[in-house]
């Protein structure tokens, strides 16, 4: 594995797992519709940041390329978390931000 994914991997990966716990817990609000699109984005840019994280493990030449469509969607799933007043929108907001820091840090 290429050492420089190493930091943008652990976060890809801390993204999903963050996305994947806010569009379940979304799942229990009382109003599910009003969360519906933050759910589809979390379940879009979990998606994706594990195949970032897979792609850049791997050494694919498409790895940065596809960062650069990683960061797009973290940035648009930490932009519609962080609306949401929940503790785990905001945990969501924080670690999607995070990853598109660290998606175009590494394409840079």
């Amino acid at each position: 594995m290429n050492s420089s994914y190493e930091d943008c991997i652990s976060e890809c990966l801390r993204c999903a797992l963050a996305c994947e716990s806010c569009a379940s817990a979304c799942l229990r609000e009382q109003d599910v519709q009003m969360m519906a699109n933050c759910i589809r984005l979390d379940r879009d840019c979990a998606d994706m940041c594990r195949l970032a994280a897979t792609l850049m493990a791997r050494g694919s030449s498409l790895a940065n390329e596809f960062c650069v469509l990683c960061a797009k969607v973290c940035r648009a799933c930490g932009e519609e978390c962080g609306t949401h007043n929940a503790e785990h929108c905001q945990k969501c907001s924080q670690a999607c931000q995070a990853c598109a820091q660290a998606c175009e840090t590494m394409v840079a």
